[in-house]
């Protein structure tokens, strides 16, 4: 299983990677195997600012649906829409091509809550 130590994870088996103030954040390895064939991806919360843990989208997959939560509160500045065409690159490549929104957090205390690589693999059982 991938899980790259750079990163930083929440419980929610999303992961996050920080470029100055801005955090990009897709879902895990774990999470994309766990859902199987993703078919679609729906983000609404483009321009929204939504607090940490507030849910801003939904991936679906063959077998079920589910939320997506912000891993921080901010700003929700990007969505990538590839995902529109393509939603299986959050399973072929969940931390790479796969990303899902970039959010411009508004509350930096927030990053020591995250989870390390370490932490997320306890969770998972790793």
């Amino acid at each position: 299983m991938n899980i790259p130590a750079e990163l930083k994870y929440t419980k929610d088996h999303e992961w996050v990677k920080i470029e100055g103030d801005v955090a990009i954040v897709g879902i895990t390895d774990f999470a994309q195997g766990e859902l199987g064939d993703i078919v679609y991806v729906e983000v609404d919360t483009l321009d929204e600012t939504l607090d940490r843990e507030a849910i801003f989208g939904t991936v679906e997959a063959v077998k079920t649906v589910s939320d997506l939560f912000s891993p921080l509160s901010g700003e929700i500045v990007e969505f990538n829409e590839a995902l529109e065409d393509e939603p299986e690159k959050v399973n072929s490549d969940p931390y790479g091509d796969g990303w899902m929104v970039k959010i411009k957090f508004s509350d930096a205390s927030e990053l020591e809550d995250l989870l390390s690589d370490a932490a997320y693999k306890e969770i998972i059982g790793g």
